[in-house]
């Protein structure tokens, strides 16, 4: 059920970089369809999140669960990176458009850095990816490029977690049977 919470939180957060970034210089119908699109996929992981409680009521997992010591370690590293860094990149005078590439990076890096920790080397591959975008925005915003910093470093980020959120937990919601802790 942790990990079907974990999904429930990237789809969510996938969306709202979607929502906020799907801007100029796209067209205004295609940051609308994007938009749809996000809303949709999160609430598929939250249908899913639903699905898994209802199984999970009469059997409930076992162990120290996914938030322990480690965890807590990397996401106050996570925010003070990332509140950090925003405060570095306003006090150098960078574009607002790369504060969502460092927050892109921030978090892929969070990802990968988590994926030790937790055992699960499949949130690697959208950290590594999120990390990617991020460094991509970050060298945009020194470009002619500059506009296209949000879609790069924020839809297309938000669009990884959404599909990573979604595939994982529509195998995970067609693997286990019902009184079976759904793991993703």
């Amino acid at each position: 059920m942790q990990r079907m919470s974990g999904l429930l939180v990237g789809a969510v957060f996938g969306a709202v970089f979607v929502v906020v970034n799907a801007q100029e210089p796209l067209g205004g119908a295609v940051a609308a369809v994007l938009r749809v699109l996000a809303g949709l996929a999160a609430a598929s992981v939250v249908a899913m999140w639903f699905v898994a409680v209802r199984r999970e009521r009469p059997v409930r997992e076992q162990g120290p669960g996914m938030f322990g010591k480690g965890y807590l370690v990397v996401v106050a590293a996570e925010a003070v990176l990332l509140f950090g860094g925003l405060r570095v990149l306003a006090a150098w005078g960078v574009p607002a458009q790369a504060n969502v590439a460092w927050v892109a990076f921030v978090v892929g890096v969070h990802f990968v850095a988590l994926a030790p920790i937790w055992k699960d080397w499949a949130i690697a591959v959208p950290g590594a990816v999120l990390t990617v975008l991020g460094v991509a925005g970050l060298v945009m915003a020194a470009t002619a490029g500059l506009a296209w910093v949000p879609f790069v470093s924020g839809v297309l980020s938000g669009a990884v977690l959404l599909a990573g959120s979604v595939t994982f937990g529509w195998r995970a919601i067609r693997s286990a049977p019902a009184g079976v802790p759904v793991r993703a």
